[in-house]
């Protein structure tokens, strides 16, 4: 018997898969799927949402000329599949891996990825943009954005649906309905709404109707119009995006490729105005481990195909979120005025124990950073002490209200924030490189960052008893040190650091987590004959005068050590250091922080080694400062 070659294997970019027949999609899919699972198992990633859109971007694909028709993919966890498809499937199990493919879509990978994505509700607003491009050039192609329900959340969405519709341009939004449950059930009655009204008979006899119906009086045009509107939203659901100015198409199966081919092929062929095609889905479909727990298989690390089961590593120490999460219920216990806030990351900020123990006092607002400022503000506005625990990375998005909402007013809002500093796989888009700049150049502003894993929790209650202004607090991602937990916190006295390690030659100043590196650094220091003191700064600001002077009155070199980029904690030190006038005396000063470079994705340790902020990079910096050749030091023996 002849051995049939998988049709995976026959396309190697959509204008092969464009070659196959209808028929023939239905294997495809199934093949697609089987290669997603087995290459995610070998470098874990974001797994349920790419098996839910496995026919739809089977059928994008199909349907539309890419990459001459621009496909958007929201955030862009989701484009496995797509990456399969557009000529990388030979570099899919580099996925999130050094030097290999994007956990999200990117505009250097591909041709095939016409904008970067890993934030969510920005696709709209993206496609929108290559809509105009194209009608300002007099080109031909279509613009297609593809988001989650999820990302519907976000404000964005809704400024860049108002936008389309007004502006009437020809383009198309593809809503992955996979969660919300927003749509009545999708059934056989509901697929043939959806191809008959995307029909061109429709469209034309809608026009007919149109232009029959405007002959009549104003009034009565108007009544007819809204009644053919909300007739149709009766049946479908989408009267909300018809008021925005879109013609609605849905609710459609999104695993049915039946369905989905003609209403995409129908929605392609419309002549003008903005479209949007309502697809339902379902997460992790096609994998059953994935679909009964999708929230555990969201993302994954890596796992065995048939069991499911993840390998997790060995724990040494627990999670810094999993800390702050725990510190903060303990204070809610005695503080009824303690609320928690997150855009929906309640388990990636471990706000999720708090919601098991405090449900009433719990907010989950949706991927709606900017909301979530403002309504903390509002709260602390009244005497609540709102926590609103968002992502470093994430609260860029709210920054307008950080400012306007919560400083100027001097509210005192705390502002948890994890994965500072450099994150690993998921790279430069989640890293949080920027906070300390950002927020300390803002007046009324504390900011504290932790040296570990007990001062996070020393912090969590000090911003608990700080009631005087706005504060925040930075902690990364991934696993502490292991140092011993106090059962709760003690309140830090607000701008004062500490002195970890006692020497005479050389200063280390450090700024939150890379204090542990400070100290293997002055262990290497002291092997060499310079005595070293590490200092842990714990606020940037206000920063701690006293003790950035003593250090430079009673050590040859100081060297502060952050992770952060440029402008942030050794930016406030110089500037001190000036106003002072130390720095006209010669001072042996080095400012270490990330790199002026947006990193891709590696380890975590590699990518502070690209960085130059382990402690090998800390010795040579001291040793280059007192005018000694630089040794390198392999730390990991």
């Amino acid at each position: 018997m002849a051995v049939t070659t998988p049709l995976l294997d026959t396309v190697k970019i959509p204008a092969d898969l464009r070659k196959l027949e209808k028929s023939q999609l239905r294997q495809f899919a199934d093949e697609l799927r089987a290669e997603m699972i087995d290459a995610v198992s070998e470098t874990g990633g974001h797994l349920g949402s790419g098996l839910g859109v496995v026919e739809l971007t089977t059928a994008i694909h199909y349907v539309f000329n890419t990459p001459d028709d621009r496909l958007v993919w929201d955030v862009g966890h989701q484009c496995y599949p797509h990456k399969i498809i557009t000529g990388r499937r030979d570099r899919i199990r580099t996925l999130r891996q050094p030097g290999g493919l994007s956990g999200f879509t990117k505009r250097s990978e591909s041709e095939y990825d016409p904008f970067g994505a890993a934030h969510a509700a920005t696709s709209i607003s993206a496609a929108l943009g290559f809509a105009r491009a194209r009608d300002h050039l007099k080109k031909d192609n279509h613009a297609i954005a593809v988001i989650g329900d999820g990302s519907m959340s976000g404000g964005m969405a809704y400024e860049g649906l108002n936008n389309a519709g007004h502006l009437g341009t020809k383009f198309i939004v593809i809503l992955n309905d996979n969660d919300m449950s927003i749509a009545p059930p999708v059934g056989a009655m509901s697929a043939y709404l959806a191809r008959a009204s995307s029909s061109g008979v429709y469209q034309g006899f809608r026009n007919f109707g149109k232009q029959l119906a405007k002959r009549l009086p104003p009034a009565l045009y108007s009544k007819l119009a809204k009644a053919e509107e909300y007739g149709r939203g009766m049946v479908t659901g989408g009267t909300l995006f018809e008021e925005l100015g879109f013609y609605y198409v849905g609710p459609i199966d999104g695993h049915n490729l039946d369905h989905l081919i003609p209403v995409l092929e129908n929605v392609r062929d419309m002549k003008d105005g903005p479209v949007l095609v309502h697809v339902v889905t379902k997460k992790g479909k096609g994998y059953p481990p994935a679909e009964e727990a999708y929230d555990k298989y969201h993302g994954v690390t890596k796992f065995d195909v048939v069991s499911g089961k993840q390998k997790k590593g060995s724990a040494n120490a627990p999670a810094y979120q999993k800390v702050f999460g725990q510190a903060l219920v303990r204070e809610a216990k005695e503080d009824e005025r303690i609320v928690g806030i997150t855009a929906a990351m309640p388990s990636g900020t471990s706000l999720d124990l708090f919601a098991d123990a405090f449900p009433d006092r719990m907010y989950d607002v949706g991927i709606a950073e900017q909301h979530a400022v403002t309504f903390a503000a509002g709260l602390a506005a009244d005497g609540m002490r709102p926590f609103a625990a968002i992502y470093s990375t994430f609260l860029q998005r709210a920054y307008d209200s950080v400012v306007h909402d919560v400083a100027i007013q001097n509210l005192p809002v705390r502002f948890p924030m994890d994965r500072a500093g450099l994150v690993g796989a998921d790279g430069s888009t989640h890293a949080g490189s920027f906070d300390i700049a950002y927020l300390g150049c803002l007046p009324n502003m504390v900011l504290m960052a932790a040296g570990d894993e007990a001062e996070l929790v020393h912090m969590t209650r000090t911003a608990v008893e700080y009631d005087e202004g706005p504060i925040a607090f930075r902690y990364p991602r991934g696993e502490g040190v292991g140092v011993e937990l106090p059962e709760r916190g003690k309140i830090l006295e607000i701008g004062k650091g500490r002195i970890v390690r006692e020497g005479t030659k050389v200063a280390i100043l450090a700024y939150g987590t890379r204090l542990a590196e400070a100290l293997k650094a002055a262990d290497m220091l002291d092997a060499q004959g310079l005595s070293t003191t590490v200092a842990d700064a714990r606020f940037a600001k206000p920063l701690d005068h006293d003790l950035v002077l003593q250090l430079v009155r009673n050590h040859e070199v100081i060297i502060t050590v952050e992770e952060g980029s440029r402008g942030g904690f050794g930016a406030f030190v110089l500037h001190f250091l000036a106003d002072q006038g130390l720095l006209d005396n010669g001072l042996k000063i080095r400012v270490m922080t990330l790199p002026d470079i947006f990193q891709d994705q590696d380890s975590p340790f590699n990518m502070y080694e690209t960085a130059h902020l382990n402690a090998a990079h800390i010795v040579e910096r001291a040793r280059e400062a007192l005018g000694m050749s630089a040794t390198v030091i392999n730390l990991r023996g």
